[in-house]
């Protein structure tokens, strides 16, 4: 109200030219209206095709003028998924109230977010409050199977008695137990090939089905080896089509485990959270673009032109598989070194499937044994002729539009964001494609380090703009549309922007060391030149809590600094130095990554921080830094030595019994990647960790490399 007051005296002197002669100059007298919502955010759980009870919104006017009521509406990518009635009219008196009840209906099971805004004449226009759905799979309807055939290979060599059976996944956590669909599993026949019926059912239509073959012998002249455990998927159940192939081999198993790593365990068990179908039906779609699911050749049919596919990497994965199912049995040497290298605490697997898939979760152990067994193998080719690194698979990137990569940002649909210091911004499918060929120019974008994803699917790109003209801030909708450019609250050389869970938009200006904070329609809610402090400088990165606290890296200061909302208070934290990426996890932990000091600070939930920063895990000069839905803090390494690479660091959750403990190995994840000049990374609902290079203007998606998180992310980590 004081801002507002200032506003309308500056107004008035310039008209008058005097302070007597403005009506209203005294606090008690200037007329307006002060409108709230009573709650930011709610939540909704109900059963597919069912409503939920609803829940109510208080709105309250409490200035001192009637409150105008333009509209009140339900916004965003799953709007219709919400329903709202209202006892608000025309106009709501001083200190009067009335309500909006929301109810939610999902279509299917899965996360649907939208948003309830308020349009009136108040200077706070439009209110809103976040809507969170969660639709659950009713397990007493049936989506009636397709008829498919199949077939099970060793390499070349038909697997012989395999018994076949197919599940659908589960939803009641990750890596719950599928549902076998089948009463009774099938015997691949002399050529490995078997016949599923169209008798099955799935709980719905877009259940995941997954398809596990367990025992055979390789080759007529082999050997029973119940060790063997072979898997693929086919993805949704609606997108199987009658003749259907599907192969089950090496390769597929080796993909399998990758792509589905965050909801696989062992047993063969394949979940997801009811929240997150959408997680495990884009690993699935990771899964068809490594493989070609019905020829079990890599990469998939699909596979973009603009990526280069980790062939080599997944033969020599395969290979290893191979000399095991190929050899005398399970007892035989192959096999017992492959599961003696693969185990985890001491604990051995014993086949194929749960081998593979420690590998994936664990992609830094025993890597020179691994490959030493995996050269007795020749089945699959090309395969690298020296051990690589590590055993992380990645896919790169390139096109787009990408010129000078900055910053990345996932969307609700697990596409990605890329904005570019050379005006430009860039998206790309969840499978790599570029949605526009050459990128989006124009639209005010230039000098542009920092990107979000609101809960409108639509992304806000900075422009610092020396060369271009004013700084401001873009936002671009999900297909590229111009929303706005905004210049408010005296935007000066926007470094970094973060949306908050009450869909307003937090930006860093560099250029003044100040805090912007602007509606979801650009309009200003710091005053018309931000909130100034002197406890930072030249911030150069953003986040939100979840308690709407925004927290600014302060570059030149060795600090980080937790802003207010209301601008009202400021407090700085020790960082270490030149501090450039924060992140917050879901328990309001602060990770700040320290560029010069190639270290991590943590700011714990109760204000304390550790007496030393983290090292270790490849740190080297971290620039983004993101965490995941386990709570781990990943960063990106900006420069290492040539020789090595940049890499990826990871670090144990603030959870932990030991917080910030290295879990990447002493040159990090990844070095083999050719990342150059690593500059962000964003996290997606399956797991896969991408990462921009500004160096290479390359785009690296690590698959399935990190706990699951829930996208697009406003203010801090969610899990999905």
């Amino acid at each position: 109200m004081r801002m507002r007051q200032s506003l309308v005296l500056a107004v008035c002197l310039s008209v008058i030219g005097s302070l007597s002669g403005c009506a209203g100059s005294g606090d008690s007298t200037a007329l307006a209206p002060i409108a709230s919502l009573s709650v930011g955010a709610l939540s909704f759980s109900a059963t597919v095709g069912a409503t939920s009870s609803s829940q109510t919104v208080t709105l309250k006017n409490t200035g001192n003028t009637s409150l105008t009521l333009t509209s009140i509406s339900i916004n965003g990518p799953n709007a219709s998924a919400f329903a709202e009635t209202n006892t608000c009219g025309p106009n709501l008196a001083v200190s009067a109230t009335c309500t909006v009840s929301i109810t939610f209906t999902p279509a299917t099971a899965a996360t649907f977010t939208a948003s309830l805004s308020v349009t009136d004449n108040a200077a706070s226009s439009p209110q809103s409050a976040t809507l969170t759905g969660t639709g659950i799979a009713n397990l007493t309807g049936a989506f009636s199977g397709t008829a498919f055939t199949g077939q099970v290979l060793a390499g070349s060599l038909p697997v012989i008695g395999a018994q076949v059976q197919i599940y659908t996944a589960g939803a009641t956590g990750n890596g719950s137990a599928g549902a076998q669909r089948l009463a009774t599993s099938l015997v691949t026949d002399t050529t490995g090939s078997f016949n599923i019926s169209a008798s099955y059912t799935c709980p719905l239509a877009s259940s995941i089905l997954y398809i596990v073959a367990t025992g055979g012998q390789a080759g007529a002249s082999g050997t029973t080896n119940p060790g063997t455990v072979l898997m693929s998927s086919p993805g949704a159940c609606n997108t199987i089509t009658p003749g259907s192939i599907y192969t089950l081999n090496e390769l597929t198993t080796v993909a399998s485990a990758y792509a589905f790593s965050q909801f696989l365990t062992t047993g063969a068990n394949l979940g997801s959270t009811a929240t997150n179908t959408s997680g495990i039906t884009l690993a699935a779609g990771t899964l068809a673009n490594l493989v070609d699911l019905s020829a079990g050749t890599a990469p998939g049919p699909a596979f973009p032109s603009n990526g280069t596919a980790p062939t080599a990497e997944l033969d020599a994965l395969a290979n290893l598989l191979n000399a095991c199912i190929v050899s005398t049995g399970s007892g035989s040497s192959a096999c017992f070194s492959l599961y003696a290298d693969t185990a985890v605490a001491g604990v051995s697997p014993t086949n194929t499937l749960d081998a593979i898939l420690n590998i994936a979760k664990h992609p830094a152990a025993g890597v020179a044994a691994l490959y030493t067994l995996s050269t007795a193998s020749r089945a699959f080719s090309p395969a690298p002729t020296t051990a690589p690194r590590d055993w992380t698979l990645f896919i790169n990137f390139t096109g787009g539009g990408m010129n000078g990569a900055t910053a990345v940002a996932v969307d609700s649909r697990g596409r990605v964001w890329v904005a570019s210091y050379y005006s430009a911004a860039s998206l790309f499918t969840n499978t790599g494609v570029p949605v526009f060929a050459s990128g989006i120019s124009g639209n005010g974008l230039c000098d542009s380090y920092g990107a979000a994803v609101d809960q409108n699917d639509h992304v806000w790109i900075t422009n610092a703009a020396d060369p271009c003209g004013a700084s401001s801030v873009t936002v671009l909708d999900s297909t590229g549309a111009n929303v706005g450019i905004y210049t408010a609250g005296g935007i000066d050389y926007p470094y970094a922007v973060a949306i908050d869970t009450a869909n307003d938009a937090w930006i860093a200006d560099n250029g003044h060391s100040h805090l912007t904070i602007l509606s979801n329609n650009g309009t200003s809610l710091s005053g018309s030149s931000g909130f100034l402090s002197s406890s930072f400088s030249f911030p150069t990165a953003i986040a939100v809590d979840s308690n709407r606290n925004g927290w600014l890296t302060d570059f030149s200061g060795r600090a980080v600094t937790k802003a207010a909302a209301d601008g009202s208070s400021f407090t700085n934290y020790t960082a270490g130095s030149a501090p450039s990426g924060v992140a917050i996890d879901s328990a309001n932990n602060v990770w700040v990554s320290n560029f010069q000091s190639s270290s991590i600070t943590l700011v714990t939930a109760a204000g304390a921080v550790p007496p030393m920063d983290y090292t270790g895990g490849g740190l080297d000069q971290p620039q983004g830094i993101a965490v995941d839905g386990a709570g781990n803090a990943w960063a990106a390494n900006y420069r290492t030595p040539t020789s090595i690479g940049d890499s990826l660091s990871e670090l144990s959750s603030a959870a932990g019994a030991t917080p910030g403990t290295p879990l990447s190995p002493s040159i990090g994840y990844g070095t083999d990647a050719g990342m150059l000049e690593a500059f962000d990374l964003a996290i997606d609902a399956s797991g896969n960790i991408w990462v921009s290079s500004f160096g290479n203007d390359t785009l690296t998606e690590f698959i399935g490399l990190a706990a699951p998180l829930k996208t697009p992310l406003l203010g801090y980590a969610r899990i999905p």
